[in-house]
């Protein structure tokens, strides 16, 4: 057997394990060659990989793989034999045993020959054990490429490929499971250099993320740990409805990149009441036959329901009758109607009070902005909604207490008015920082004997930092982006907005191809970011402004970094990134090749380089994102942007 060639720390591929298939019955062996492939792109023919290696053969491929964003993405194998591909421990194409069938009888096969896919989704930066199988060869070839929904098929290059594997992986039990035990051994698979472990265990995702003192555990040699007995962490037991977050970080004092800080995994154990009920909590659109059913709590033997059309006789509910199973049908519904149920679990010595979920029937409000539960909202929002089948207007309710809402009816202080069918909106003014607010709409029509249909109570989160844009708002219907951000390109007249002819640069905003005019695939948050198409061969230099409304003052509540996530393309030319204030003050990206950066990229400015060029930050008129050299511009080359949640942030407590 010949040994690896030309393996070395941080080597870029796959290591290619090459065996034997005519010497041994079985395929994995006789190993007879093992390599470094930068990447699985080969097409042998009727030869071979390797002199060393005569007739059939099989190949593994094993080591980690990076994605360089976070999407799904589409794995692809163009082999003329069986294949296997695993991507963080997922089967996702197998096309092994359909040509062991098709050996034996071509009529046989049914599955896919040739050119083969699976998804998987992956987030941006992280590594995942990949292994891929090729056997069975005869014409040989094997090519391993990926797609994603903003990447063209390629085949993938060997900088998101490494050989070496370092850190923990495998975890046991596996990320996010929920459990039904007091015990739990953790075991993972150790990284390829180490000599023992650092086992950090605890409650709360950020300490142990950062191995705060009480989360380390201790350092062993073993690669499993037990927690939940006497004599080890949790000696009572683990607690039913309880997350548990643990990372365990690779160490070797003898290796110079040691230790390897592992990821950081979790675990739940079940929760005693019913949970994960279907249709979900806060379900919209729901089939007025449905069948409702939830998961049974850790040890429930009985279950009892409780439903109906008003919350709080739903949550004081008591005495109903007991059911083994864990379904419910309540029966033909009415449309556009909000509907409360509960479940208590009975586990033969306590009942466990269940939490009160809601669902509303098909006809109602849909489409809310902010949605449900969102979080980062901006203080200036504008809440938004779709009426429902029966409306004739609608009342709105707002504030910041959660039952107050909820109760809340005409004459309450949350009542904020009714709004005309065809006026689907309401401006509530400046909201405050990192501030949680409720809002209902209850459907009116007085001509319907089932009006007024009471709306669930709705919730969102506003930011605790300023948000300059975060491209959500921007829509074909009178709002395009382009009228915000003004281009080399302009737009017509419209309204009372007279036409505008450009801004004299090579810019252009957005994507005509969209529902929204943004560009709604890459994207860093939300659902949009803006895209924007340089060309400086001949204006020289590109760049898109907006005149702000809100916020002018950049030092309110103390912000002091103006935060720009921007993604460009390899492709792209290498144009000075740089971002402008009242016209003149410019703050240039420091990486010169940034517009060719492939990922979603943070790049924070320090608001004082502003204010050294006379940028009162009391009073920031405009804004502006360019490419090239605004001062001194030079003819230059051509790409595309994407830019997304400009923010102002408060300095680190």
């Amino acid at each position: 057997m010949l040994g690896p060639v030309g393996l070395a720390i941080g080597t870029e591929g796959l290591k290619g394990e090459y065996y034997h298939r005519t010497t041994s019955a079985h395929e994995w062996q006789d190993l007879v060659l093992t390599r470094i492939d930068p990447t699985v792109n080969f097409d042998w023919g009727t030869g071979s990989p390797d002199p060393s290696i005569a007739g059939d053969f099989a190949v593994r491929w094993t080591g980690m793989i990076e994605a360089p964003n976070s999407e799904t993405y589409t794995f692809h194998t163009n082999a003329d034999a069986g294949v296997r591909l695993w991507v963080n421990n997922e089967l996702i194409i197998d096309t092994w045993s359909d040509w062991v069938k098709w050996q034996a009888n071509w009529n046989a096969f049914t599955g896919c020959r040739y050119d083969c896919s699976g998804d998987i989704t992956l987030t941006g930066g992280q590594q995942y054990e990949i292994i891929l199988e090729y056997g069975y060869g005869g014409n040989a070839k094997c090519e391993l490429s990926w797609s994603t929904p903003t990447l063209t098929r390629e085949v993938i290059p060997s900088r998101y490929l490494s050989v070496e594997r370092p850190h923990s992986r495998n975890p046991d039990p596996a990320d996010g499971a929920i459990l039904r035990v007091s015990l739990v051994t953790l075991v993972w698979t150790p990284g390829d250099y180490t000599a023992s472990h650092d086992v950090y265990l605890g409650e709360n995702f950020d300490d142990v993320d950062a191995g705060a003192a009480d989360t380390f555990r201790g350092n062993q040699v073993s690669a499993s740990f037990t927690i939940g007995l006497p004599g080890v962490p949790y000696p009572d037991g683990l607690v039913p409805g309880t997350t548990y977050y643990w990372r365990i970080d690779e160490v070797n004092d003898l290796h110079p990149n040691s230790p390897w800080k592992g990821p950081v995994w979790s675990f739940a154990i079940a929760p005693r009441a019913a949970y994960n009920p279907n249709p979900a909590d806060g379900a919209e659109f729901v089939n007025p036959n449905a069948e409702l059913s939830w998961t049974k709590g850790f040890g429930a033997m009985l279950h009892y329901v409780y439903f109906g059309d008003n919350f709080d006789d739903v949550n004081n509910a008591a005495g109903g009758l007991p059911q083994g199973a864990t379904t419910y049908t309540p029966g033909t519904l009415k449309l556009a109607k909000t509907y409360y149920w509960r479940v208590d679990e009975f586990d033969g010595l306590a009942t466990h009070k269940g939490d009160v979920w809601s669902l509303t029937t098909q006809g109602a409000v849909l489409s809310l902005k902010p949605s449900n539960g969102a979080v980062d909202v901006k203080q200036t929002q504008i809440f938004s909604w779709s009426p429902g089948d029966y409306a004739a207007s609608h009342q709105v309710y707002f504030g910041t207490d959660k039952e107050a809402v909820r109760n809340a009816n005409t004459s309450s202080p949350e009542y904020k008015g009714t709004r005309n069918l065809g006026s689907e909106s309401y401006d509530p003014g400046k909201l405050e920082w990192d501030v949680t607010y409720y809002w209902r709409i209850d459907e009116v029509n007085n001509a319907n004997p089932d009006s007024p249909w009471v709306g669930p109570v709705w919730s969102f989160t506003t930011a605790n930092f300023l948000v300059i844009d975060d491209f959500e708002d921007y829509d074909i219907g009178n709002n395009e982006i382009w009228w915000a951000w003004k281009d080399g390109l302009g737009y017509a007249a419209h309204g009372n907005e007279p036409a505008y002819p450009g801004n004299g640069t090579g810019s252009a905003v957005g994507d005509e191809n969209t529902g929204s005019y943004c560009e709604e695939t890459i994207v860093h948050g939300g659902s949009q970011s803006m895209p924007l198409f340089y060309d400086n061969s001949i204006l020289r230099y590109s760049e898109a402004e907006k005149t702000l409304t809100y916020p002018r003052d950049w030092t309110e509540n103390g912000v002091t970094t103006l935060t720009i996530w921007f993604r460009g393309n390899s492709a792209n030319s290498a144009e000075t990134l740089y971002v402008a204030l009242n016209g003149s003050a410019v703050v240039n990206h420091d990486n010169p090749n940034a517009a060719q950066i492939e990922k979603w990229t943070e790049w924070n400015i320090d608001l004082q380089a502003f204010a050294d060029q006379g940028v009162n930050l009391a009073n920031v008129n405009t804004i502006a994102l360019g490419l090239g050299n605004k001062k001194n511009p030079q003819a230059g080359g051509s790409g595309t942007m994407y830019f997304d949640d400009i923010c102002l942030y408060r300095p680190a407590p």
